[in-house]
């Protein structure tokens, strides 16, 4: 299974994001759907679409498995488990955004950084410990995917355009494990699916969800 540790952000959290990214998708070149698009900056990747991403996939990923044989995943599974017992809850707001290059448009996170930045350590230690990642990755920065471009793109305007949102504030109070289904049917803008294996309380608070099932 192919998977990633993860904070869901409200839904309240993203429907204000949705109004935001509602208002991006009305620049020039953003594309008329999540699957296609005019292409972005002149000069910069024209006639490479954007493809903007499903609020219902929006997430913060705080450390990414790949794919992960199945007798792994329990032990995976307890070792998030601990890690969440450890990080007290933490408020956050969606705030911002940035690119990585041409390539990608995100938006960025303000609040109790830094424990997120603590728990995606967490994360990723408990995924090196259960022998599921081998290399340590350093500077994890906060982000959630709005759009991807298939060539390079000017995101500049769109990152402007992000400078002066920010989200209501948040309580981050779960770790989640998520599985991703890539697409497979071939159809132009299919996405990815997310899906939720299991999720644990931040706090020591009795955990909502069982541990994943395999």
């Amino acid at each position: 299974m192919r998977l990633f540790a993860a904070v869901l952000p409200p839904p309240d959290a993203t429907a204000e994001l949705g109004s935001a990214v509602g208002e991006l998708r009305k620049l020039p070149g953003s594309g008329s759907d999540s699957g296609t698009g005019t292409g972005v900056g002149a000069g910069t990747g024209g006639g490479q679409g954007l493809r903007w991403t499903a609020p219902a996939g929006w997430h913060f990923t705080l450390a990414f498995y790949g794919e992960v044989d199945d007798e792994l995943v329990p032990d995976l599974s307890a070792r998030l488990e601990r890690s969440a017992r450890r990080t007290a809850p933490f408020a956050l707001s969606l705030r911002g955004g940035g690119r990585f290059g041409g390539r990608a448009l995100w938006v960025g996170a303000t609040g109790d950084v830094r424990t997120l930045r603590l728990l995606a350590e967490r994360a990723e230690a408990a995924g090196r410990k259960a022998g599921v990642t081998r290399e340590e990755h350093h500077g994890y920065r906060p982000h959630l995917t709005l759009a991807r471009s298939r060539g390079p793109a000017d995101f500049a305007p769109y990152v402007s355009a992000l400078d002066g949102f920010e989200g209501r504030a948040w309580t981050a109070g779960e770790l989640c494990l998520m599985r991703s289904r890539l697409p497979v049917s071939g159809v132009p803008g299919e996405q990815p699916r997310y899906e939720v294996l299991a999720r644990w309380a931040l706090g020591g608070s009795p955990s909502r969800g069982a541990a994943a099932r395999v």
